[in-house]
């Protein structure tokens, strides 16, 4: 499926790092509202971004901190907390690259990450803290077999 559940398979470890990058469109961004019901006019109505002294309409902060979950999803990492810091807007049609590390892990697979993403300016946009477990022998099992299409 992907090079991040291969690495899964092998054994994660303090230090493995993980890239994605996501070009972000005012569709998903409208779409992401109603699944959310985050209906601020920050998204939606320019006089309401003028008056906040912003470039245009940004995307939902969560909509663009969700690209942890996708490193998440194809760890098969049950998280237990996440919490972010919101540095600066996204905007429809930027590109985010998201860097996602794994920074503890101790005896019980119970692990820490943290996450940065930064537009295609290079400016951070979002820091993010993750913990939760990593799967064991037997949840890899089951990923390994998932990736052969058993």
């Amino acid at each position: 499926m992907s090079d991040i559940r291969q690495k899964t398979l092998e054994g994660l470890e303090v230090g493995d790092q993980f890239t994605l990058t996501r070009t972000f469109t005012e569709t998903e961004t409208m779409t992401f509202g109603e699944i959310s019901r985050d209906h601020n006019p920050i998204h939606y109505d320019e006089r309401f971004v003028r008056a906040k002294g912003l470039q245009g309409r940004i995307c939902h902060g969560l909509l663009v901190g969700g690209m942890i979950t996708e490193v998440g999803g194809q760890i098969g990492w049950l998280a237990s907390g996440m919490n972010f810091r919101f540095r600066r807007p996204v905007y429809f049609g930027d590109t985010v690259t998201c860097v996602f590390t794994i920074t503890e892990v101790d005896d019980k697979n119970r692990a820490r990450a943290e996450a940065v993403l930064s537009n295609q300016h290079g400016d951070v946009v979002i820091e993010a803290w993750l913990t939760g477990v990593l799967p064991g022998p037997v949840e890899r099992n089951i990923l390994a077999s998932l990736l052969a299409g058993d």
